[in-house]
């Protein structure tokens, strides 16, 4: 279900960074990214500080990114981020992909928390994360700049209790 990013993901990469359904409720605008830069992604998206996976069905077809970003080893945390295709809405993918690398970030990386940042206004992957175990735990108040107006972002994580 989890895999390295590869070079044959850049192709379906594209296709969710140019679905204006997909990226509305991100801050960078994707909509220019082209194959070469993706390819400069993959390339560069496994390191000691940010690892970035490809979710993946049965049949080795790309469906999503998944990624634990700023690791620190010494605080033992990480910043978690998920997307996919929009193909794969709904069918529990995502679900799946994020107890995977819940349980890597948790028995491999060991490390104690994983954090998220989230658009207070994005209703529908709030409500993800808190079935997937993350948990509210602040506001960051006109946090980012969007379209022209100050948004609000919910911190959440989950804790390592074991």
């Amino acid at each position: 279900m989890l895999r390295k990013l590869k070079p044959k993901d850049a192709e379906a990469m594209l296709d969710w960074m140019h679905d204006s359904e997909v990226t509305k409720n991100y801050r960078r605008n994707f909509s220019t990214i082209t194959k070469d830069v993706a390819l400069n992604f993959i390339e560069n998206s496994f390191t000691p500080e940010n690892q970035h996976f490809a979710i993946v069905d049965d049949a080795d077809n790309y469906l999503g990114t998944i990624s634990l970003k700023n690791i620190c080893e010494l605080d033992r945390h990480a910043e978690y981020a998920i997307v996919t295709n929009r193909k794969a809405w709904g069918t529990g993918v995502a679900r799946k992909a994020t107890e995977e690398i819940l349980k890597y970030a948790f028995e491999t990386l060991r490390l104690h928390k994983i954090y998220l940042t989230v658009l207070v206004e994005n209703v529908r992957a709030n409500k993800f994360y808190k079935k997937c175990g993350f948990e509210l735990e602040g506001t960051l108040r006109d946090h980012v700049f969007i379209d022209g107006s100050y948004k609000n972002l919910y911190w959440c994580a989950i804790i390592n209790t074991k």
